[in-house]
């Protein structure tokens, strides 16, 4: 299997991001100025470094982004050069475009049934999503951001805290 810049590859890529977790600050900053075309931001962290050479890693082993998330940054990317050319000194806008969402989002309904898993802090976690609501630890929740705040002791939304 041959990555997209053409070396075969040698490990598989979980391995190859524990061999980053290695390398020092100085040696983070230089891919990430191999693979951005200049130096990372003033003060960047080496964890910050780290994260950004995995990420560019896993994206170029396992082909980058989903297409749905590729045609939601296009939107996004359009509409702002959309809203910066009406701004722009010199052009002649009547009336200057409405900000709207880029991407209609539609948040996903779940149905009854369905089972929600989700780990913290080294505890697994389980809602059953019901019709009248959603069952936690033998009690029924109207939200998952209750059951959110109820796990980590602080204010989450609920639907992002369980990956939907």
């Amino acid at each position: 299997m041959r990555r997209r810049d053409g070396m075969a590859n040698r490990m598989p890529v979980d391995q190859e991001v524990a061999v980053l977790g290695d390398l020092s600050r100085e040696e983070l900053a230089e891919r990430w100025t191999k693979t951005y075309g200049h130096a990372p931001p003033k003060g960047a962290r080496r964890d910050f470094l780290l994260r950004a050479a995995a990420w560019h890693l896993q994206a170029n082993r396992l082909c980058g982004l989903s297409p749905d998330t590729r045609r939601m940054l296009r939107a996004a990317t359009a509409q702002v050069k959309k809203q910066f050319a009406a701004t722009r000194p010199g052009t002649s806008a009547a009336e200057p475009d409405v900000i709207t969402s880029p991407v209609a989002t539609s948040r996903r309904q779940l149905s009854p049934g369905t089972r929600l898993v989700r780990e913290w802090n080294g505890r697994s976690h389980t809602v059953d999503v019901l019709e009248e609501g959603f069952a936690f630890e033998g009690r029924l929740h109207k939200s998952l951001t209750a059951i959110a705040r109820q796990i980590t002791g602080a204010h989450w939304s609920g639907p992002r805290f369980f990956g939907l």
